[in-house]
Parts: structure tokens; sequence; C-alpha cells
């Protein structure tokens, strides 16, 4: 069978730079292609021309007769007054289906992903929920092939999970640019890095991203050797017509003429390796206190909700706190509570004398029109950087900004060049303490490992919130599980904190029922110890019937779900709709037995 989509020969430039050129691309039936590559290789633009939604310079694209490709842009967008009903129902449209099959697609789909309440405002959703949304609205139009532009950015480890086993269990083909490596090791089937320090501008490998990893390894070691050898090569020959070699025979033209060749192809070489990086090393202060943040039992409640309750714990120099948790389990609030911003409902943060915290805002906007020479250096043409005045073009190039950039507004840079801006920005603030709430957003591979490097090697404190489990895995010397329902957890790292949750769900219990309460008494965050607390007699008659009433719930839930399969049903839709809704109220009564049932274990143990 032919290919779903067949490019050839692709070329695209903005301005005078090329983003690639003479790039062919096939994708095929039941292929998950992880598309990878540096900011500003044109990861985007390729998926953009595939979808037709950008025409190339140059080169054709050619999609199978009667193949359909739908994709989900990296921001994701919906028209005002759209609710989450009304984007799937759009979808459904579109696709020209019978009114009748509209309310059990819809259903199926927001169900699988999550969603419970379907007349939620989307402008009432958070970033992750949004993602979702943009998602489902791709998936359920059930297209051959679906073109995913950074789809974990925003979403919530459970989000990303939910994402890998949707694409690793699909009967469509699919292309996702991602630079979360674990994302692209549990799905990608296929990996295709865009970038110029390949001979044809890109490599292909078959295989997830360890394998890609290797293959790439020997193609540069190849191209090394390759390198090595022509730079002898022509160090001989440009010795040789340094003495004055002339054309007068066949044989020595012959040799001019190559010796020209090979000059050419390592200097074609020479620009293809040199790839510069971006220079990212924060600043700590030279304070010798080793306790800087000391949290003693703080609440946080907003309304009748706890997000977290009487959490202890010690933050020493060169403590490398993860915070993971479900979206709304309170991870930016502690951040905040840390920093001063607002204060808890109870309890409270001491912080040694002149503590210096400098916090990375996810939330923070830059000015679209403010050219990028003001962006990095607001009050003249130059910074102060580790106690050195630095020129900003100097300074911008630190961060892989040419010259001719600093008069640009930064409304035309993209995701990843803002990100790298406020880097730069937060580099030029010596602390204590790093707070940084998911500072890799847009951020290209190597990007990312030049700022783990840099973290590994900060002298100060960090607490970070990111749902890159590399980063996370790799980084963190502690890492905190907020389970959403007002428990904390401590872990000794990433892998530990995935299996704890493996496993509770495994027996049927949700994540985070453990205590919250933490010792101080070594200096850093310690395992939870438990709380001794009694049953009255009315809460041991509760515990004692549950699990039984759990159990008939999730029946009940069932019997709604098996309704969506009687065609008296789906053909109705006034009774399809009261099926859903009731599906609905039946996932949120089991959501409070379930939460019920962890504080009320959490209370006899």
């Amino acid at each position: 069978m032919p290919p779903i989509i067949s490019a050839q020969g692709l070329s695209k430039k903005y301005g005078s730079a090329p983003l690639f050129t003479d790039i062919s691309f096939t994708v095929s039936e039941s292929e998950r292609i992880g598309l990878i590559g540096p900011n500003g290789s044109g990861k985007s633009t390729l998926l953009a021309i595939l979808h037709a939604r950008v025409t190339p310079d140059n080169g054709t694209v050619a999609i199978r007769k009667r193949a359909t490709v739908s994709c989900v842009a990296q921001i994701s967008e919906f028209a005002p007054g759209e609710t989450v009903r009304s984007v799937i129902d759009g979808a459904l449209e579109r696709m020209a289906l019978p009114e009748a099959e509209h309310l059990s697609r819809l259903a199926e789909a927001l169900g699988r992903a999550g969603f419970t309440n379907f007349d939620t405002p989307t402008a009432a959703l958070s970033g992750g929920w949004r993602k979702r949304l943009a998602i489902c609205e791709g998936l359920v139009q059930e297209s051959d092939i679906l073109l995913l532009d950074e789809p974990t950015n925003h979403l919530d480890l459970a989000g990303i999970e939910w994402l890998e086993g949707i694409l690793q269990n699909a009967a469509f083909a699919c292309v996702v640019i991602s630079h979360d490596r674990y994302f692209l090791e549990n799905v990608a089937t296929e990996v295709v890095e865009l970038n110029h320090l390949y001979e044809n501008g890109f490599l292909r490998v078959q295989g997830n991203y360890s394998k890609f990893l290797k293959a790439k390894e020997e193609y540069l070691y190849a191209q090394g050797k390759r390198q090595e050898a022509l730079t002898n090569r022509v160090h001989t020959e440009i010795e040789w017509l340094r003495r004055g070699a002339k054309a007068r025979t066949r044989k020595s033209k012959a040799r001019i003429d190559k010796a020209q060749g090979m000059i050419q192809e390592l200097a074609g070489l020479n620009a293809r390796t040199r790839t510069p990086a971006a220079r990212i090393d924060f600043s700590a202060t030279n304070r010798q206190t080793k306790r800087l943040l000391e949290v003693d039992g703080i609440t946080y409640a907003i309304g009748n909700r706890t997000l977290f309750e009487d959490v202890s714990f010690t933050i020493m120099s060169r403590t490398r706190v993860g915070l993971v948790g479900p979206n709304g389990s309170g991870k930016t609030t502690l951040l905040r509570l840390l920093k001063g911003e607002i204060q808890p409902s109870r309890g409270q943060i001491g912080k040694a004398d002149g503590l210096r915290i400098t916090y990375f805002d996810q939330n923070r906007q830059l000015d679209p029109d403010v050219l990028l020479r003001r962006a990095l250096a607001p009050d003249s043409d130059s910074v102060i950087y580790q106690g050195q005045v630095i020129h900003v073009a100097s300074w911008a190039a630190r961060f892989l900004f040419a010259g001719e950039d600093l008069n640009q507004p930064v409304g035309r840079l993209s995701g990843g060049e803002r990100a790298r801006i406020l880097i730069a920005q937060l580099m030029l603030h010596p602390a204590d303490v790093l707070l940084l709430d998911e500072p890799t957003n847009d951020l290209d591979i190597p990007t990312l490992e030049i700022l783990e490097e840099s973290l590994l090697e900060y002298r100060g404190a960090l607490v970070l919130v990111t749902h890159d489990r590399y980063l996370l895995d790799r980084v963190s010397t502690l890492v905190l599980g907020l389970d959403g329902l007002g428990k904390v957890e401590g872990f000794a790292d990433y892998a530990q904190w995935d299996a704890w949750r493996q496993s509770r769900r495994a027996n049927g219990t949700p994540d985070g029922p453990g205590g919250s309460q933490r010792s101080r008494s070594s200096g850093v965050v310690s395992p939870p110890a438990v709380r001794k607390k009694k049953l009255s007699y009315g809460e041991a008659r509760e515990f004692a019937t549950i699990e039984q009433r759990i159990a008939a719930a999730e029946q009940d839930l069932h019997a709604k779900r098996s309704a969506l399969e009687d065609p008296a049903i789906t053909s109705d839709a006034g009774r399809l709709r009261r099926i859903c809704d009731e599906m609905g109220e039946a996932q949120k009564t089991i959501d409070y037995l379930y939460a019920r049932w962890a504080e009320l274990e959490k209370k006899q143990d």
C-alpha cells in the first residue's frame, strides 16, 4: 500500500535563512514518527506543510486518495463562547456524520479523556485541560494520520500517560513534535531529527529514542572521522598548491580540481558541524548558611478545598526538590508560598536572614512589542552578570540570538526563543533558592540538556515543577508528590514515586492517601510519619462498608456506560443526554468515595 503522505524535495525559508532544503518525507500506515530538532530548524513549518496550511517554496506533498489528515497545534485556541461540548460537536460536524451518532461519539471521546462536565466553557479550562480538549478534537475525527505539535506542553503527568496510552494502541499513523525524551522513548516507532548537522538535512532512524541516540552517535562518529581525514588531505593538497603547482598537464589539472573539491567539501562539513549552544549558568550567592527555608506544618485551602495539609520540611543548600502531581494539586501554589507571594492558611515558613529567592513563573508573559534588545537589557545596552559588564549583543549571542535579531519585537520569536529570554533574565539575579515553574516548555532537547547540567552544578537550593520526567529524574534529589486530595508524600526520586503510584492503582487505591507530617531532624525532606488517630463509632461503621459502596457505585457507572451501546438510547438525543449527565454524577460519587476511603484509612492506621 502506498504511503499516506509522500513529500518530495521540500524547501522553505523565511527571509534569507533557509529552514530546510530538499527534504523528502513519507508517512505510512501505523507509523508513529517522533520529529525532533533544535528550535528554528523548521519542525512546526514541516508539520504545517504536511497539513497543507503552509506552501513550500519548492517540492510537493501527495496525500493518498481518500486519506484524511488532522492536526493538533502547539497552542490550544478556541473561539470565544465555545464549550467543551461545542468544540467536539464542531469536529463531528466537519466529518458529516449522522446527527444520531454525535452524542455517543462525543460522550465516548470526552469520557475517555476525563471530562465530566461537557458544558464547561473553554475559557474556564486550565492549560492542561485545554490541551486535552484539543487532542480530543483531533482524535474524534478518526483521521488516517494525526499531526501533533508539542502535545505534552501543559499536560500533567497523568495527561501525558493518557496520551501515551492512546498513541501506543492507535490504528492511525501519527507525526508528533516533542522534546519530552521519555515520551519519545515510549511512543515513537521512528525518530526523525531536522538538523543542518546532517548531510541531507535530517536523520531518520527506525526505533524509539534510545535507538535513535545510538544511530546518531554512530553517524556523527563516522562524519567526524571523515572530517579528520579530509582535513589532513586538504592540508597536504594546500601545501602542494603553495609550492606553485601548475595545471600544465592533464594529471596536474585533475589534482588541482580534486583539491578544490575537497576544500569545498571540508568547508561544508565544518559549517554543518559548527553547532553553537546556549550557555546557561545560574548564579548562587556566597551564603554560608546551611538551612535556607523551614516549612512548619503549613496548610493551604481555597474556599472549601484543601490543597495540602500539615506539611513540614527543611530546604538546605544543594537540596533539589521536584514537585509532581496532577494539575490543580497545588504545585504552583506551594512555590508561591515559598516565595512569600501568598500566606498559608495555617503553619509558617521560616526563611534565613537576607534570603534571596528567584522565581521562574510559567505564566510570565513577555510584552510582544518590546524589542529583543530591551527584553535582554531593560535599562541600557549592557547587563551585569557575575560582576562583569557584558554588552547586550554578547549577552544575546550567549542565548543563540544574532546581532540582527536585537531589533526584532519579541512577539515575532518562537516559543523556544522566548523561553531562552526568560532564562536569560533569570540568570541576572544571583539567588540562594531557585523556584522554577515549568521552565522546560518549548525548549529544544540540546537546550534542555544544557539546562540540566546547569541545575546539577548550581550551588544553591532548587524547587522545580516540571512534567519532563527525564529532567525530574536526573536533577531532583527528592520528589514531593501532591495527590490533589490534600496529601503530600516524599520519595527518593521520580521512579520511586511512579512505582508507588502504579502499585496503588493496581490495588484499586487512589494516589496520595498517606500522611503529610514530616520530620525535620535530618535537615532535608523526610519520608512521611503517619499521625495516629482513632476512628469514631460512626466513622468505623462507614469504613467497614465503604468498599461495598465503591463497588456498587462502579457497577452503576458501568451500567450507564453499557446503556450507550443501546440503539434505542443512542437514537434518542434526550435520553442520551440524560445518560451522559448521569455518568458524570456517578463518576463524581466514585471520586468522593475513594477520597473518603483514603481519609478514613489514614485515620485508622
